[in-house]
């Protein structure tokens, strides 16, 4: 998937982001457009809704160690080298591992060029995860969630927003390209809603609102 951001992430690039999250991906309705289709998958509201609203869970036993990963893609190549190739262009390998190639940050707009400063984001990061139910799982199950190809909840993205996103739900921080909004509140949901992990009241609110900037073309 190439990561589209800002204006790109409009027209075709709206289908193209929904095939490959199988459905998920949307923007914010152009209010020069009056006749455009809003773009929200039309059952994320409906899966929000279904979250169990719950406060987090203490952080005791807490450790990323606890969520086992990367694994192994094929011989000396793991998820992070599938992720990235997945997500960018124009990659060149060595053997299995990703050395170069382009990248664009979907929540800043970045462009990357160096493979050493993309990261690999949790959408739902694995400590808030822990806080949400994960910590009543056992590591094969947190394996599987820490290396979740299917749903969307690994991106490529600039390094610097990685770090200044670290473990906190929408609440509490939100992608500094706003454009992504409609799209990562929908990707946090689906993930959420799959894994069967709770929200907190202002998780929940928060996730409502980037949701209702992608539909507000309904209520004309």
């Amino acid at each position: 998937m190439r990561i589209r951001s800002g204006a790109r992430l409009a027209g075709v690039a709206v289908l193209a982001a929904a095939l490959a999250f199988g459905g998920a991906g949307c923007v914010p309705v152009d209010p020069d457009q009056p006749e455009a289709t809003p773009t929200v998958n039309a059952n994320v509201r409906q899966q929000l809704d279904q979250l169990t609203v719950a406060k987090e869970a203490p952080m005791r036993g807490y450790s990323r160690s606890r969520f086992p990963h990367w694994r192994d893609t094929g011989k000396n190549c793991d998820v992070r080298d599938s992720v990235l190739k997945r997500d960018g262009e124009g990659i060149r390998l060595s053997g299995c591992n990703v050395v170069g190639g382009r990248w664009e940050s979907a929540y800043d707009s970045k462009v990357l060029t160096d493979p050493i400063e993309v990261d690999i984001d949790h959408t739902v990061p694995l400590a808030a995860a822990w806080r949400s139910g994960a910590a009543d799982w056992d590591d094969a199950k947190r394996g599987n969630f820490a290396n979740d190809l299917t749903r969307p909840q690994l991106i490529a993205v600039s390094r610097t927003s990685n770090r200044a996103k670290g473990d906190q739900d929408p609440s509490r921080w939100k992608p500094p390209n706003r454009a992504y909004w409609c799209t990562y509140a929908e990707s946090w949901v689906t993930v959420k809603h799959y894994w069967r992990l709770t929200v907190t009241t202002a998780e929940k609110a928060a996730l409502a609102d980037m949701l209702e900037d992608c539909t507000w073309a309904n209520k004309r």
